[in-house]
């Protein structure tokens, strides 16, 4: 299939769009959960997966600045009952970072079943989503963060909060390591992002989209529709250096023309510094908690919105929303998300 990548319009594919990135502890395990093609995009979401892509959890351990461990998904073409095959493959090392390392075959299976061996567990199929956030006051900061000005929240009641995902499904890819992989043991800090890489018509692999910290995409870069922003297609070391600067001033902006601080540029760095590079932290059989008092990987229940907009705005952002209201959508068991 030809993709043409020079265009906006080869990319537009919501099986290509992250929604959501997890890492949080399971039963002696560490489980990493990736969501695409949400269909609250509408048009945009297509059934399945893409089976000319690679759908890649890349972690980076110790604080190193590029990867040394890449989980890489990939997915046949869909079957006449819907189901398509599923490889999973590890790179370790230098090959962790390239495109042109094939890694080893960790395990095989189909999509909707779970697969299992040597202890790594992987599930990958459509599934209710667990995400909840009032679009309206996303909204709400969006504007603000655009325009650099105060969060108007004046005509904003939690009370009446109503989350705008409800009943809506992702694809998720779910894969759990248990501690007693040589790889992933307790104790270990990694840095967690996950890409969507699309087949070129040269042989070689594009990075289409990338998520580490949640609510990135939707605070920063809302438009973004076509994937034409740089930063889909930057690795995170080089976050800092294009970023930065950028993502601190609309920060600064925002904060000043709220008043909530003296000093808006020294808390737009400081914001900066936290979220770049792009990378989610954690360390490896901790309790996860992605709030405010630490960013610890994050879990299906964590209220992410809440905390991120209340980051960027340097005062509490009531969402108005608990985790109750999405428990039905999430489980305490393998495959942990609930399937559609």
């Amino acid at each position: 299939m030809s993709h043409h990548l020079d265009t906006p319009q080869a990319a537009q594919n919501g099986q290509l769009f992250i929604d959501d990135l997890y890492i949080f502890d399971g039963t002696d395990s560490t489980v990493l959960v990736m969501d695409v093609n949400s269909n609250i995009t509408g048009v945009y979401a297509e059934p399945g997966f893409h089976p000319e892509a690679r759908y890649e959890f890349k972690l980076h351990r110790d604080g190193a600045a590029h990867e040394d461990l890449t989980y890489r998904f990939s997915f046949g073409f869909a079957d006449a009952d819907g189901t398509q095959t599923m490889q999973l493959h590890a790179l370790t090392g230098a090959d962790a970072v390239g495109d042109d390392s094939v890694g080893e075959l960790v395990l095989e299976g189909r999509t909707g079943i779970a697969a299992e061996r040597n202890g790594i567990r992987a599930w990958a199929g459509r599934a209710e989503d667990s995400f909840y956030i009032d679009l309206s006051l996303l909204a709400k900061v969006n504007a603000a963060v655009a325009d650099g000005t105060a969060i108007d929240l004046s005509d904003w009641d939690p009370a009446a909060a109503q989350n705008s995902f409800t009943g809506t499904t992702v694809n998720s890819i779910v894969l759990e390591i248990p501690h007693t992989d040589a790889s992933l043991r307790p104790g270990t800090r990694v840095g967690v992002w996950c890409a969507t890489k699309l087949a070129t018509d040269a042989g070689g692999w594009r990075q289409i989209n990338r998520g580490g910290f949640p609510m990135m995409w939707p605070i920063f870069w809302p438009t973004d529709t076509d994937f034409t922003n740089p930063a889909n297609t930057r690795h995170p070391s080089e976050d800092v250096a294009a970023e930065a600067s950028h993502l601190a001033g609309h920060v600064a902006a925002v904060v000043k023309a709220t008043g909530t601080t003296d000093d808006a540029e020294g808390y737009g760095i400081t914001v900066a510094g936290q979220l770049l590079p792009d990378v989610l932290p954690y360390v490896i059989g901790t309790p996860a908690s992605f709030g405010f008092a630490t960013r610890n990987g994050r879990t299906l229940a964590d209220n992410a919105p809440e905390v991120m907009l209340s980051l960027v705005a340097g005062t509490a952002i009531p969402s108005g929303l608990k985790p109750e209201v999405a428990v039905k959508q999430r489980s305490s068991r393998f495959p942990y998300v609930i399937p559609a």
